[in-house]
C-alpha cells in the first residue's frame, strides 16, 4: 500500500518563485515608471518644477539653445557665479525682505532680469523705475524699438504692474509700461510686471515663450534665483511637516500604513471585466436642441436664449483670435473688430448686448453671430 505525499517546501518554492519574481519586475517597473513621470511638485518659477506655475520648460528650452543656466538658491550662489558677462534673473522678490541681501545682490556684476518684483526689490536693484497703473487687458502689443519684444510680439500678460522712469533717466517702455528697460553703468536693467508668461503654463500663449526666450537668453550665462523661502535660521517656513512630528509618531503612522495595506490585501476582493450595457434609448442632438429652443419659446426666455447664443460664440471665437476661453466679452469685441476690421461700436451689441425684445430680432441676432464667426474664420 502506498501512501500519497505532497510537495515539499523546496518543491513549492521551485513553483512560485517565478510568479514571485514576475510580480516584483512587474512593480520595480511601475515604481521607475511613476517616478520618471510624475510631475514635480514646486513653487512658482520654480526652475525644476513641472507644475503649471512652474519653470522647468523654460529652463529647458534655454539649456536647448546652449545658454548656461545656473540655478540658485541663496544669495549666496548667486554671487559665486556672478560675472560681467552674466545675467541674474530673480523672481519671487517676495522672499527678499532683508536689506543685506538685497544690498549684497544690488553689488554684483552683469545684467539683471526682475520678474514682477515687489516694492522693496525694485527700489533696491532698479532705483531708476517707479511704480505705475494695473493693467489686466492680455494680449498686449509691444509699441516700442526694443528687438527683444518687436521679435516676440503680442504677449498674454494678464494682471501684471507697470513702470514709468523716475525722469532722470531715459527708460524703454514696452506693452503700456509693463516691460521697461534702462541701461546703468554698462549694465542693463530689465523689469518685467507679470510672471505668468514665462510659466510652464503660460509658455503656450501667443508671443510668451518667444519674449521669454529673449529677455532670458540675452547672456550666454543666466543664474536662475527664485527663492522659495527665506533664508536664515530664523525664516518662515523652513521647517518642513516631518521636523514637527516627534519620532514616536513617525513610527506610529508607519505601523498604521503596514496595517492598512495588509487589511486591504487580504480583504481585497478581484474585480471582474467591465461590462457594455447598451442605453435605453439614444436621443439624437438635434432633437435636444430643438426641445430646449421649444422650452425657451414656450417660456418667452428670449434673454436666456440670446445670452446663450452669445457666450457659445464666444467661446468659439476665442481660440481663433489668441484669447482664453473665459476672455471677457470687451477684450473679444476689441479683437475682433481689428481682426475684421469692424467698428468696435457695430460688434459690441451683437456680441454683449442687451437682449432682443422679439423673436425676429433673436433670429436676426443668430444671423449676426454666425456672420461674425464667418469673418474672422476666413480672415
Amino acid at each position: 500500500m502506498t501512501t500519497a505525499v505532497g510537495p515539499t517546501l523546496g518543491q513549492r518554492w521551485r513553483t512560485w518563485r517565478w510568479v514571485l519574481l514576475g510580480l516584483a519586475a512587474v512593480v520595480a517597473v511601475a515604481a521607475v515608471s511613476t517616478w520618471l513621470t510624475a510631475p514635480r511638485p514646486g513653487g512658482h518659477l520654480d526652475a525644476t518644477a513641472t507644475s503649471p506655475d512652474g519653470a522647468r520648460a523654460l529652463v529647458t528650452l534655454l539649456r536647448d539653445n546652449g545658454i548656461d543656466v545656473i540655478v540658485a538658491d541663496t544669495v549666496g550662489d548667486v554671487e559665486r557665479a556672478a560675472r560681467p558677462d552674466t545675467l541674474v534673473v530673480a523672481a519671487q522678490t517676495f522672499w527678499l525682505y532683508d536689506d543685506d541681501q538685497l544690498a549684497r545682490l544690488a553689488a554684483l556684476p552683469g545684467d539683471r532680469l526682475l520678474v514682477e518684483p515687489v516694492g522693496k526689490t525694485r527700489e533696491a536693484l532698479a532705483p531708476a523705475l517707479r511704480s505705475g497703473e494695473s493693467t489686466e487687458f492680455g494680449g498686449l502689443t509691444p509699441d516700442c524699438d526694443l528687438r527683444a519684444a518687436q521679435r516676440a510680439g503680442p504677449v498674454q500678460f494678464d494682471a501684471a504692474d507697470t513702470y514709468e522712469s523716475d525722469g532722470a533717466t531715459a527708460v524703454t517702455r514696452c506693452y503700456r509700461g509693463v516691460l521697461a528697460r534702462y541701461d546703468d553703468d554698462g549694465r542693463t536693467v530689465t523689469v518685467v510686471g507679470g510672471s505668468g508668461f514665462m510659466t510652464n503654463a503660460g509658455l503656450l500663449e501667443e508671443g510668451n515663450a518667444a519674449l521669454a526666450m529673449n529677455l532670458a537668453g540675452s547672456r550666454p550665462t543666466v543664474i536662475w534665483y527664485a527663492p522659495q523661502h527665506g533664508e536664515g535660521a530664523g525664516s518662515v517656513g523652513d521647517a518642513s511637516l516631518t521636523d514637527l512630528i516627534p519620532d514616536q509618531v513617525t513610527w506610529l503612522v508607519v505601523q498604521l500604513v503596514v496595517a492598512v495595506a495588509l487589511l486591504a490585501f487580504w480583504r481585497g476582493r478581484r474585480v471582474g471585466p467591465l461590462l457594455v450595457e447598451p442605453l435605453p434609448v439614444v436621443v439624437r442632438a438635434s432633437e435636444t436642441v430643438e426641445g430646449r429652443g421649444r422650452l425657451y419659446r414656450s417660456r418667452r426666455a428670449r434673454d436666456r436664449a440670446a445670452d446663450a447664443l452669445r457666450s457659445s460664440a464666444r467661446q468659439r471665437l476665442a481660440p481663433r483670435l489668441g484669447l482664453r476661453t473665459d476672455a471677457a466679452p470687451p477684450a473679444v469685441v476689441a479683437a475682433v473688430a481689428q481682426r475684421c476690421g469692424l467698428d468696435p461700436q457695430a460688434v459690441a451689441p451683437i456680441l454683449d448686448g442687451a437682449p432682443p425684445v422679439s423673436d425676429t430680432e433673436l433670429v436676426e441676432l443668430a444671423r449676426a453671430l454666425d456672420d461674425i464667426e464667418r469673418q474672422v474664420a476666413q480672415s
